[in-house]
């Protein structure tokens, strides 16, 4: 596939988002604002000040406060996709750009301000989901000889380092614990898509949801103390799919492990929770709904 084939595809889903933010004390849902095409994968900035997201391919930050949006120039980075992180010092934003040469997802790094991003993964496709609490090592999904596992590399670039290998199983989602001791991701290998997490070197592998449904993404609060994903209807998506355009659910669980609860329930899927949302104060999350056009 071409990248002009590609941005074909992404056009054809034809929705209006919501950016909405939810309160998991009191369950309060407030819509901050509507467009009327599709933004995915809301970041929340360090400061609370914005959320960064991604939207036709380029990166734009919503300002809470004056309600504003502003593009962030990222180069020659026109293609992105919905797995961005910022960095752990709020200074630095990493994105998953579709390269114009081959139409395949690489990760680059940026200053969040703006800036010419720099290449981290020669290697592709590669998905970004996590950055180490110390600022050294981004954790993303790959996919290397038919499978797709969860690999590690330094933010400078380097050689990559592969953490699962369990074939036939899909993992994807890496994201550290504030705390830097494991790494969150979903994983296949149960049958259904499960959260899982490990130690952040990949030993001690431990599955942490039990669902009767297909678990996609989990973001683990910056307090520690919680962990919201999504889940979608296993009669709605096949174990290793995650599409827009489902009825799904936001689940909350304690990080330490036992029963989650539905926090949201919404028209979404792909791109309403991809990476983590989380507020500073670990009480909001923000998330994208979608809507049909008519």
């Amino acid at each position: 596939m071409d990248i002009h084939t590609l941005r074909a595809l992404m056009k054809q889903r034809d929705s209006c988002s919501l950016l909405e933010t939810l309160d998991i004390v009191t369950g309060e849902r407030t819509i901050l604002r509507e467009f009327d095409y599709v933004i995915e994968a809301p970041n929340w900035t360090q400061d609370g000040r914005f959320l960064v997201y991604n939207g036709n391919g380029r990166m734009y930050a919503y300002e809470l406060d004056s309600q504003t949006v502003k593009q962030i120039e990222t180069g020659f980075a026109i293609d992105c996709n919905n797995d961005h992180v910022l960095s752990p010092d709020g200074t630095r934003l990493a994105v998953s750009h579709f390269t114009e040469e081959d139409a395949s997802s690489r990760i680059y790094v940026l200053p969040l301000e703006g800036g010419t991003p720099e290449l981290v993964t020669p290697n592709a496709p590669s998905y970004l989901h996590g950055w180490s609490p110390d600022g050294s090592t981004l954790a993303y999904c790959a996919e290397r000889k038919g499978q797709y596992d969860i690999y590690t590399i330094a933010v400078s670039g380097g050689g990559e380092t592969q953490l699962t290998d369990i074939p036939g199983s899909l993992d994807d989602g890496p994201e550290y614990s504030p705390c830097g001791r494991w790494i969150w991701f979903n994983s296949t290998r149960s049958g259904l898509m499960q959260i899982w997490r490990m130690d952040a070197d990949g030993e001690n592998q431990e599955q942490m949801t039990f669902d009767e449904a297909n678990s996609w993404f989990p973001h683990v609060s910056p307090d520690g103390k919680w962990v919201c994903y999504v889940a979608y209807r296993t009669e709605d998506v096949a174990p290793g799919e995650h599409p827009p355009n489902k009825q799904v659910e936001l689940r909350l669980m304690p990080a330490e492990g036992g029963a989650s609860r539905t926090i949201a329930q919404l028209f979404g899927g792909q791109g309403t929770i991809n990476v983590n949302s989380w507020a500073p104060d670990s009480r909001k999350l923000a998330f994208v709904s979608y809507r049909l056009k008519a």
